[in-house]
């Protein structure tokens, strides 16, 4: 069996991150590390000591979905980390095959049409290791032209490392937001462990940022869900938009995300003025209001 250094790592960081004062454990003296010691973590979730740090080292063992569950509660993880800590684990029984996703992602027909009815609000749709696979006219004016991007660099994860605009356009709060997005790429990593692409991506992030190096070893999960998006525009200025994602039945993979502002706002009423702004930029190219293309 091979070893599982996926799960090691994850309960080291884990462990790391926890605060032994907000548990009620008080030191004489001041701890090493920082976190709690492998014996008060075993404790907690009722295993042994020896058990659980064979677990951290990566060792070749399948824990049992009682034991998962012990540990989730032990570490006092979300629904993401909770799911990210079975996947990671116990990859076969959290519906993970052990093989590469096939190779090319694609848009169906309706989510086009879709796409093409939400004219006046910002989306796109995101794909494996958070592809963009396709946006609407609005979420290219509000984001960035990634249609004008190689295909290989349209990725969220990508964009939001690497990208000055990504940085200028969430300002004092891109961090937050990027680190976010790293979070989720970590957990499709772990729902497809043996996509090449992934490992390309993380690889090259990895060279390049490093920012990005200390996000992903903080082992941080995140699943897309809806948040306040807080942006200021270079053309229309600062916004305030609620993010919603929304998965499609039958496609795991795919994931619509859309921003919206709150009705009569000055938010809704700046992205009238952008809708109208992109409308006049995409004359020449006839008003396609959604584009994409096969990703691999």
């Amino acid at each position: 069996m091979d070893r599982n250094e996926g799960l090691g790592d994850f309960l080291r960081a884990r462990r790391a991150a926890m605060d032994p004062e907000r548990l009620g454990l008080h030191d004489a003296a001041p701890r090493r590390v920082p976190g709690l010691r492998r014996e008060e973590l075993a404790a907690l979730a009722g295993v042994s000591v020896d058990y659980y740090t064979r677990l951290e080292q990566g060792r070749p063992i399948t824990p049992s979905e009682s034991v998962l569950d012990a540990l989730a509660n032990a570490f006092q993880l979300d629904p993401a980390e909770r799911s990210y800590l079975h996947a990671v684990a116990r990859p076969q029984a959290a519906g993970t095959v052990r093989r590469a996703p096939r190779a090319v992602q694609k848009v169906r027909p309706g989510i086009h049409a879709l796409l093409a009815r939400l004219e006046d609000t910002p989306a796109l749709v995101l794909g494996r290791r958070t592809d963009i696979l396709v946006s609407n006219r609005m979420g290219r004016a509000l984001l960035a032209d990634f249609d004008a991007m190689p295909a290989r660099d349209r990725n969220a994860t990508r964009w939001m490392v690497l990208d000055e605009t990504a940085r200028s356009l969430f300002g004092d709060r891109w961090e937050k937001v990027a680190s976010e997005f790293v979070g989720t790429l970590r957990m499709d990593a772990a729902r497809h462990p043996d996509d090449p692409r992934t490992a390309e991506l993380v690889g090259e992030l990895s060279m390049k940022s490093e920012r990005f190096r200390r996000w992903w070893a903080a082992q941080k999960v995140v699943r897309f869900s809806h948040h306040t998006k807080y942006l200021h525009h270079p053309v229309v200025g600062p916004l305030t938009l609620r993010t919603e994602a929304l998965a499609f039945p039958g496609d795991p993979d795919q994931t619509l995300l859309t921003f919206l502002a709150d009705p009569g706002s000055r938010s809704d009423e700046a992205l009238t003025v952008l809708a109208s702004w992109a409308a006049g930029r995409s004359g020449a190219d006839g008003g396609a209001p959604a584009r994409g293309v096969p990703h691999d």
